[in-house]
């Protein structure tokens, strides 16, 4: 019986890919490296036959032109398109035919974003996100926002100032240095602005990179607690009380990395065109970042959220930011996550150190 509902769970979702190459590579590895995976891949229908003994080999079907034939026989939930050019290339006929008869007929980028709740930048041309819906990121949407974060603020730092004081005491009897790290953060339209966060490090005795990864040994007794469950993040309430930040939003870069991202990551601007948060799609979602490459990755989660911004979306990502305070399931050490797509992107060792913040008192340190 239980394996009669699978079978037809199984059914209602399976997808049939048309289309190879990166794009399709991309969006099969993405379902299947899923712990369950929410929709079996049917198969992959191309006109160019895939290298023999190959992944997509295996999963190769047939021609476009023998779509409707395919279509019968797999009887797919979905069919997605992920044609790298579409010029007299989709077979439109028997595209219609399967979205008239209840298949669901789906762009293959639209497809990622809805299952993946991040965009895949690397496929997007301009002229896609200037004619997606969405992107309501000022009028009334901003100022709901922006009141919803002033009032949690305000609440938040009267019910958690005890806990902020015992913290504050924790911080300084556990190790020297300040009990609060402010680094210089870029903000909204890349005003720059500093961060408060409760101190989680020793301070270096010599210059190093702003990766987590790089920085474990100087993680103090009571900042690994803090990091774990994110209580280091509890100052920037006051932030948020300054204008600095929301509640919710892309989680704020040194202005050190600003211009570095601004080359090597696309579309990395729109990062400022909302006010960064305390906590974000990409932090609860991916986690910290510790290369280029992992920067990238989470570029496309807030570029999903500047893109899918609302009120919903912003109370779903605090609600699962509680579960994260609750059962310190957070992102603050280094999780081994499966490869990038793309292999990482690795800075000189002369880069990474002139990238190291400098505190008030001269030292190097990150938190």
């Amino acid at each position: 019986m239980v394996s009669k509902l699978r079978d037809m769970r199984d059914k209602s979702r399976r997808v049939l890919i048309l289309g190879s190459g990166p794009l399709a590579s991309t969006l099969i590895e993405e379902i299947e490296s899923a712990e369950s995976p929410r929709y079996p891949v049917a198969g992959i229908v191309d006109d160019q036959v895939p290298e023999r003994g190959s992944d997509d080999y295996r999963r190769w079907l047939g021609t476009s032109d023998q779509l409707g034939e395919i279509v019968e026989r797999v009887d797919p939930a979905f069919i997605v398109v992920a044609l790298a050019d579409r010029r007299d290339r989709l077979p439109l006929q028997a595209l219609l035919e399967s979205r008239v008869s209840g298949i669901g007929v789906e762009d293959a980028l639209d497809f990622s974003e809805r299952l993946m709740g991040k965009l895949a930048i690397e496929a997007i041309r301009p002229s896609m996100l200037i004619l997606a819906k969405g992107f309501r990121n000022h009028g009334a949407a901003d100022v709901i926002a922006r009141g919803v974060s002033v009032i949690s603020a305000l609440v938040g730092l009267v019910l958690c100032a005890p806990l902020l004081i015992a913290i504050g005491i924790a911080v300084k009897l556990d190790s020297r240095g300040p009990m609060f790290f402010v680094q210089e953060r870029a903000g909204r339209n890349g005003r720059p602005f500093g961060l408060i966060k409760f101190r989680t490090m020793r301070p270096a005795k010599e210059a190093r990179s702003e990766w987590v990864s790089d920085n474990i040994d100087r993680i103090t007794r009571i900042g690994y607690y803090l990091r774990r469950f994110r209580f280091d993040e509890l100052p920037q309430l006051v932030n948020v009380l300054r204008g600095d930040m929301n509640l919710v939003g892309p989680r704020p870069h040194p202005v050190t990395n600003q211009a570095v991202f601004m080359e090597k990551i696309a579309y990395y601007g729109l990062r400022s065109t909302v006010r960064p948060g305390v906590t974000g799609w990409a932090q609860i979602r991916y986690g910290y970042a510790n290369n280029l490459a992992e920067e990238t990755e989470k570029m496309r989660y807030d570029l999903y959220y500047i893109k899918n911004r609302s009120l919903w979306l912003d109370m779903r990502i605090m609600l699962m930011t509680v579960a994260t305070v609750l059962f310190g399931k957070g992102a603050s050490e280094v999780h081994r996550r499966r490869a990038p797509l793309r292999p990482a992107l690795q800075w000189p060792p002369a880069r990474r150190t002139a990238l190291a913040p400098t505190g008030t008192d001269g030292v190097p340190y990150t938190s």
